[in-house]
């Protein structure tokens, strides 16, 4: 039998740019400490080897100190040995990203750069197929097919889309096809590209990020224990979670008539969980303008709570009536101005932004009315 822990696209030195530095930093962090969380995965479970099926690395140029501080980390994992394959992100023809990783690898990382057989033991074979450029176009595993491997078991480790469905984040990579373990008589085919957990077949997988980095995504982040008994044996995988920050969207549609403080507090995760949850939250429907001012208070009352967030009221219209302005003024300057923005946010000839403007302008106005 043979034990690993199959894993992908950590894209350690993700730089994270549309975000706060201080929430960029923390991205980053827990990133490079998926590492020590595989390696204890790997004790846990016996794993031998840690297979990471590209895009270790966020690109061909990651600063010196994001590769040093990898490699320290698998050098102290030293229970188990780390192989490392390029994916787009981090192809193969980076020369430089990869003369440092050699020049600095410790003994249990190997890194395999060239499409050929990787002894993992005595009696099973890795069989690589590293991208050599960011969009090969091409299926790189068509040689595991006739691979000479003699009588050991066959795993393969492969980075791109599978070529029924589109599988990857960012176009194709590469062009894998879906019954390659079938053809190539594969026992397991460890695939990285697909930031989601996913199965392709009874042998093929997508590890999926073991960290997610966006919204897309809705499974918890894992990485896949995999063991394998033998040649004709099926291989056993289980999921095992790793990922330590949470990414949730939510979707609110309101009515006047609704209970909106109650329906937002709906949506929100628990508590402890939202210093490390970056949260996203869009509203439609329609609101009066003063239940519309509750809401935001409501939405303005958690966000701190969160390692980030966003409300997103663009969609939700407002919907009013004499009575609602009367709260701003009953005549004068203010009653004016309410009126117009009133008129603007309801007039469909203008265009949406303007209409958000204006209605965005008139709740201010209701808040301030209501703190006077």
């Amino acid at each position: 039998m043979i034990t690993f822990i199959h894993s992908s696209d950590l894209h350690l030195g993700k730089a994270f740019g549309r975000y706060p530095e201080d929430v960029q930093a923390r991205l980053r962090q827990a990133r490079a400490d998926v590492l020590p969380r595989l390696a204890a995965l790997a004790h846990e479970h016996g794993a031998s080897h840690i297979l990471l099926a590209g895009d270790t690395f966020d690109q061909t140029t990651p600063a010196p100190s994001v590769i040093r501080q990898a490699l320290n980390m698998m050098r102290a994992a030293d229970h188990v040995t780390w192989v490392l394959m390029p994916g787009n992100h981090d192809h193969a023809n980076a020369t430089e990203l990869w003369r440092q990783v050699a020049q600095d690898a410790p003994d249990n990382v190997s890194v395999l750069l060239d499409p050929m057989p990787f002894a993992l033991s005595d009696a099973s074979m890795l069989l690589p197929a590293p991208p050599a450029e960011r969009h090969p176009g091409r299926d790189l595993t068509d040689w595991f097919d006739t691979a000479d491997t003699s009588d050991a078991l066959r795993i393969g480790l492969a980075h791109g889309s599978v070529t029924t469905f589109d599988t990857s984040e960012d176009g194709a990579s590469s062009v894998i096809a879906p019954d390659r373990a079938k053809r190539a008589g594969l026992s397991y085919l460890a695939l990285g590209d697909w930031h989601g957990q996913l199965q392709i077949g009874p042998e093929t997988w997508y590890s999926g990020a073991p960290e997610a980095d966006g919204f897309k995504h809705a499974k918890t982040p894992a990485a896949l224990l995999v063991k394998i008994a033998g040649k004709t044996a099926p291989p056993i995988v289980t999921s095992l979670p790793t990922g330590t920050i949470h990414w949730q969207r939510a979707q609110l549609d309101m009515t006047s008539q609704d209970d909106c403080v109650a329906l937002h507090s709906g949506v929100l995760p628990t508590l402890n969980s939202r210093a490390l949850t970056l949260f996203d939250l869009s509203v439609t429907g329609s609101l009066g303008p003063l239940v519309r001012v509750t809401l935001e208070q409501a939405i303005a009352k958690t966000a701190p709570d969160f390692l980030w967030h966003k409300a997103d009221l663009f969609q939700l219209a407002m919907v009013h009536s004499t009575d609602d302005l009367d709260t701003i003024d009953h005549q004068g300057a203010l009653r004016a101005t309410a009126e117009t923005l009133a008129a603007e946010a309801a007039d469909e000839r203008l265009s949406p932004e303007v209409r958000a403007t204006a209605q965005a302008a008139l709740s201010h106005l209701f808040s301030f009315a209501l703190e006077t």
